[in-house]
């Protein structure tokens, strides 16, 4: 028998407001937000998403949009979704939930996305230091091609992508990590030099109820007022999976998450049309509303039998990704080097995350040559298929970070040729919002975020 339309668990209208859905939808994790659908193992179910700023970025001409985003309310995902065996048991707290991307696209009527980076009193990015502005370029779909019209002689095939999956953690793993982030953000200054060549960002973004979405609680109850102050933010990758932003998590691909709680409570969100290593600009993929098409299956008793932790207790473990066999092929590429010397040409111990800066700067400063603003090339490296290595970490005093760029992307050769002059600009450039030091954040300087 052919295989029935996927079950719609989480539809989403784009008429309205990420708090208007029909099923509600959350931006913290936390054990008690109630699930909003149930699936069984083996069923293919579509859950639709809206973009990570909640449709507060436009297709326009203008990047002042960014600066008024609710920075404390990214992610909006969809879910929790419960999952239960064919029996009808819901997944248990120790269980690894397998679950396969079946297939997922942009939502139809919004086959558009943006890459964008905030300034420096909006949550910043990568390369704030260079980079002080709110940029923004649009990127419009021909099939499976981006091309953006603020970056010119440029098309590439999209690698589809949820930024965010994950399982909620139980109430011991959230106070770990509670705990722990609140510790780094309390003393993380006395110890950490990395901020001294990075520019300052803060180091954790801790529970706060300002923008809080937490599904079906309803707000202003006593319930909502308790998980809003202990809800984790959406920003970063945790054992549960989470914001890990894996740019070949496509269709076809597994992910074998660590369940906490019965039933796992999966939640998804932040789709990509695409997006380079490392996501350097910070709103820094294709940013898009979109669906995906998921199938779980419930391998009973799996943390322990194939997770190892790496903590003190048996839930500091980490989730198993399995790549789908679809992805763009290129076959040539230049690769940029960066190693741990920073800009003032200062030597660090094998810092990976220097390296990458470094690297990341060189590709700007080199593809920029070809005509290019470097506020172009800076968004065209967060937004489209570049591969990163640490291509050494063992040889003292440098760590060595490569980045490659498919050359097929471009509509002319930049690779280095004797006796070529300099390129004319192309126009336009991407959208700018200039840094005055005028803008207060939100609430405050914990509020930046990550797509």
């Amino acid at each position: 028998m052919a295989p029935t339309t996927p079950k719609l668990v989480v539809p989403i209208d784009l008429t309205k407001k990420p708090w208007e859905q029909k099923v509600p939808l959350h931006n913290r994790y936390h054990p008690d937000i109630p699930p909003v659908a149930d699936v069984t193992e083996g069923e293919v179910f579509r859950v639709e998403m809206v973009d990570c700023r909640g449709g507060a970025v436009g297709d326009n001409d203008t990047a002042l949009d960014l600066n008024a985003t609710d920075l404390f309310a990214v992610h909006y995902l969809s879910g929790p979704i419960r999952v239960l065996d064919k029996e009808g048991m819901p997944a248990k707290p120790g269980d690894l939930l397998a679950v396969e991307i079946c297939n997922l696209g942009p939502l139809p009527g919004s086959e558009w996305g943006y890459t964008a980076s905030h300034d420096r009193e909006h949550g910043g990015s990568f390369l704030t230091d260079h980079f002080p502005d709110a940029t923004k370029a649009i990127w419009y779909f021909e099939g499976i091609y981006a091309y953006s019209p603020q970056i010119p002689g440029v098309r590439f095939p999209g690698l589809l992508h949820p930024g965010v999956i994950g399982t909620a953690p139980s109430m011991e793993l959230l106070n770990i990590w509670n705990d722990r982030e609140r510790e780094l953000v309390e003393n993380g200054h006395k110890s950490m030099t990395l901020t001294e060549a990075l520019h300052q960002r803060p180091f954790a973004l801790l529970p706060t109820p300002e923008s809080c979405f937490l599904g079906k609680i309803e707000e202003g109850t006593p319930e909502w007022e308790r998980i809003a102050r202990e809800g984790a933010r959406t920003v970063p990758g945790r054992e549960n999976g989470g914001n890990c932003d894996i740019k070949n998590l496509s269709t076809g691909s597994k992910i074998y998450l660590p369940v906490f709680v019965d039933g796992a409570n999966l939640s998804t969100g932040d789709m990509h049309f695409s997006q380079g290593d490392g996501e350097v600009s910070f709103c820094g993929a294709i940013e898009i509303n979109g669906f995906l098409e998921l199938k779980c299956e419930i391998i009973r008793n799996g943390m322990g039998e194939y997770l190892t932790p790496m903590g003190p207790t048996p839930l500091h473990v980490s989730p198993i990704f399995e790549i789908g066999p679809i992805e763009p092929r290129f076959s040539e590429w230049l690769v940029f080097e960066g190693i741990s010397v920073d800009e003032s040409g200062r030597q660090h111990y094998l810092d990976a995350s220097i390296a990458f800066k470094r690297a990341v700067l060189n590709a700007i400063d080199y593809i920029s040559k070809f005509g290019y603003s470097k506020e172009q090339v800076y968004l065209l490296l967060s937004a489209c298929p570049c591969e990163a290595r640490i291509s050494g970490i063992v040889d003292a005093p440098n760590a060595c970070v490569t980045l490659a760029v498919p050359t097929a992307i471009f509509d002319q050769d930049i690779r280095p040729k004797a006796g070529v002059g300099p390129r004319v600009m192309r126009k336009p450039d991407v959208m700018k919002c200039p840094y005055n030091g005028k803008f207060p954040m939100t609430k405050n300087t914990s509020a930046s975020t990550s797509s």
